[in-house]
């Protein structure tokens, strides 16, 4: 095969694929719905199962639902035989996957689930099988041929499977409410770990904050700005209330005469850039990083009142890009 007959191919499998995600959406409706409901109702764990491909992919939407804030676990079906259907109680609802719903291997799991009340969702090409007529809900597969056309391997079959456990995820955890902060606290590693990291996470305390109060002389607010060595200073209401930041472009603009002057008369008023601590670091650059203007140093403030100073450096060491 040429390289180009390899392109084709290639080819030919992601349209058969994508046409059969298609066909999935189209054909998706209440079965879904309660489908939902039954997860979101859930006390326990959502226990993922399978065998082969099919347990692959088990275990895969587990990882899914457990990433996004819904407990989950993979039991091999093989294995829930042997001892492992022990993994399996009360509140948890059981998700099987059979692109035919006559997996043997998945026997024990369905009477097990039935003997003490706990609900299936039945993942299945086939509603009459055994797994679909045992399914509290059927997840029914769309009728859509394998890619790897009469080899019948399993392919368009799987990625239907994994897009539908992505579908039950994302809903589920819109319904339950999960935020980016939710999820950047189950995913404290990586760059993805980083861009999720608040604010509050990486910014310098109040110990470093380098603050004067309004009509503090710019002698004193220029010890503070060299001591604290951000390169800029705070200025605050009696209240604590930042009330503007002085720069080092407000002290060239101010040159003549500087020490003469206080410091809010020097400050440029209402900083136009500051963050609260629950903010994204990642909206936190994007914010420094907008040219109107463009800045290294931004205040945190909480109720309008400096609880921290954050630097580019802070982020870019953090790993946010």
């Amino acid at each position: 095969m040429s390289a180009s007959d390899a392109v084709t191919v290639g080819r030919r499998v992601l349209l058969a694929e994508a046409e059969g995600l298609r066909a999935q959406a189209e054909a998706l409706g209440p079965a879904f719905g309660r489908a939902v409901d039954i997860l979101f109702a859930a006390t326990g764990r959502i226990v993922c199962t399978g065998v082969g491909k099919s347990g692959h992919v088990a275990r895969k939407i587990a990882a899914t639902f457990a990433s996004t804030g819904t407990p989950a676990t993979f039991v091999h079906a093989t294995e829930a035989s042997h001892g492992d259907l022990g993994a399996i109680g009360a509140g948890d609802v059981v998700l099987a996957l059979s692109k035919t719903g006559e997996t043997r291997e998945l026997a024990d799991v369905i009477a097990y689930a039935k003997r003490f009340g706990i609900p299936i969702l039945s993942m299945t090409a086939a509603p009459e099988s055994a797994l679909g007529q045992a399914g509290d809900v059927v997840l029914q597969l769309a009728d859509a041929p394998e890619a790897a056309g009469a080899l019948n391997a399993p392919t368009t079959s799987t990625t239907l499977q994994i897009a539908l456990g992505d579908a039950l995820a994302v809903a589920l955890l819109e319904r339950r409410g999960f935020t980016p902060s939710d999820f950047g606290t189950l995913h404290p590693g990586g760059k993805l770990g980083a861009m999720l990291r608040t604010v509050a996470d990486l910014m310098h305390g109040a110990d470093e904050l380098p603050l004067v109060v309004r009509g503090t002389p710019m002698r004193e607010a220029l010890l503070v700005m060299t001591e604290k060595r951000w390169g800029v200073v705070g200025v605050v209401e009696a209240d604590g209330r930042l009330a503007g930041v002085i720069t080092d472009g407000d002290l060239r603009r101010h040159i003549d005469g500087l020490l003469d002057y206080a410091a809010h008369e020097v400050m440029t008023p209402g900083p136009r850039k500051t963050a609260p601590p629950a903010m994204l670091a990642s909206e936190a650059l994007a914010l420094m990083s907008d040219p109107a203007p463009a800045v290294t140093v931004m205040f945190v403030v909480d109720d309008g009142r400096p609880v921290g100073v954050l630097h580019v450096h802070d982020l870019l060491r953090a790993g946010v890009m």
